[in-house]
């Protein structure tokens, strides 16, 4: 099953969608923030009648673990301007709010600027670097959806530089989109990793799409690179990027806490 089938919702009424959270793509107590904060993004590109206006950038919290079973999305339309909507959704279980998110959609506007050309992060060819097996025990259930080639010296290592290597669906869906991108900057360890896992957990996430993801094709594997950008009193904040050639295609921050 790809990605936009695992991340389908459907619609209970206007604003509200139900989202069968599936078995299989858990990371520790509850599904994967990547999986979750698709989600929530597939509601609200949902919510919005203007096809032109795409997510340009989604924030989220991960409030606590989402079970597999259904789950309510509740979107709610913030503003919708002559140019850009402004949504805010949640995601209910038992009653209770275990994430939420906010996006901004709006449409094309002219490139004010030519910028010079961006350079990408130096790494080996993929076709050169082996797949990693990654699974149960060692990593979290949900990887195995992914095929991981990374260019530092071991899993969970992230080397000199931070972590460095390719990614992509194992199952590519027939085209990619946002909540797919989202998916894809959730996917890698934690830059933090000193060469074994250790029991994380995000608690605040900010993306920003630079490309139409639709423009991608989605068999063709994405450059990923991370750093740490800050540790205090048990979180850690870390930058992530998303690559295609020379360009960039999604910016990531997170927040982590770090549970032991």
């Amino acid at each position: 099953m790809d990605f936009s089938q695992v991340s389908r919702i459907d619609t209970l009424s206007p604003g509200r969608f139900l989202w069968q959270v599936p078995d299989g793509w858990q990371q520790g107590r509850g599904a994967y923030g990547g999986l979750v904060l698709a989600a929530l993004l597939r509601a609200m590109e949902a919510t919005e009648p203007d096809r032109s206006r795409v997510t340009r950038s989604l924030t989220g919290d991960l409030c606590g673990p989402v079970q597999p079973g259904p789950a309510e999305l509740v979107v709610e339309v913030l503003r919708r301007g002559n140019n850009l909507s402004n949504l805010d959704a949640r995601l209910l279980q038992g009653g209770e709010v275990q994430a939420r998110a906010s996006a901004v959609l709006s449409a094309a506007k002219a490139d004010a600027h030519v910028l010079a050309p961006l350079r990408p992060p130096a790494a080996p060819p993929f076709d050169s670097l082996p797949e990693l097996s990654l699974g149960p025990p060692d990593a979290p259930v949900f990887t195995p959806h992914f095929e991981y080639r990374s260019a530092g010296p071991a899993p969970f290592d992230p080397g000199p530089g931070g972590p460095l290597g390719w990614l992509r669906l194992r199952r590519p869906p027939p085209r990619l989109d946002a909540p797919a991108l989202i998916a894809l900057l959730d996917a890698w360890w934690p830059a933090i990793f000193d060469g074994r896992p250790r029991p994380m957990a995000t608690v605040s996430f900010t993306a920003e799409i630079l490309v139409a993801p639709a423009e991608l094709d989605p068999a063709v594997p994405l450059l990923y690179t991370g750093r740490v950008a800050g540790l205090h009193e048990g979180f850690c904040v870390e930058f992530r990027e998303l690559w295609h050639g020379d360009r960039p295609v999604a910016l990531n921050q997170q927040t982590f806490a770090i549970l032991r």
